[in-house]
């Protein structure tokens, strides 16, 4: 059975679609605010790589970029920010039909309940212990420690489960 990172194109595909996402956002007037401070000059790369371990390729981000704990740390302490999580969402939409998603394909779906529920969940009861503590940097600025990247499943989709700590949407 085919991960949902492999149906994704592998790391190429997550580096385009990490890329699309990145255009979309600095273009978006809500969610460019979120890197007016400035990013990392490979932010797409990480992204990707970020995406793929949570979507069942390669831990490279783990393995050379860091930790669930320095993911949180860098989106720690903004706030609640429903109008730009929205706003993320709808970019991320966009994103996919300009990767050549069309709404039609089953795995489309699947990232975008992905990436829906990486940034919008905030029930503990529906969360791995990393994303509880992601969830966390909605309102304060603690942060886990040592903290393996989540990986995230979807569940009746056809996609093999990664064989590391879930979250289940």
């Amino acid at each position: 059975m085919q991960s949902v990172y492999e149906a994704a194109g592998g790391s190429e595909g997550l580096l385009r679609l990490a890329e699309a996402w990145h255009l979309r956002v600095m273009a978006d007037e809500i969610v460019s605010h979120a890197f007016s401070h400035g990013f990392h000059p490979q932010h797409s790369e990480r992204l990707a790589a970020y995406w793929a371990e949570a979507l069942g390729g390669p831990t490279t981000y783990s393995d050379v970029y860091g930790d669930e704990t320095s993911v949180v740390r860098i989106h720690s302490g903004n706030g609640p920010h429903e109008e730009m999580d929205r706003q993320a969402i709808a970019c991320f939409d966009q994103a996919l039909e300009d990767v050549g998603l069309n709404a039609a394909e089953p795995l489309r779906q699947v990232l975008h309940d992905y990436f829906a529920w990486a940034t919008t969940t905030r029930d503990p009861a529906s969360a791995s212990p990393a994303q509880r503590h992601a969830s966390r940097r909605l309102h304060d600025r603690s942060s886990p420690t040592d903290a393996a990247a989540a990986r995230w499943c979807a569940r009746s989709t056809g996609y093999a489960r990664s064989d590391r700590r879930e979250a289940h949407a």
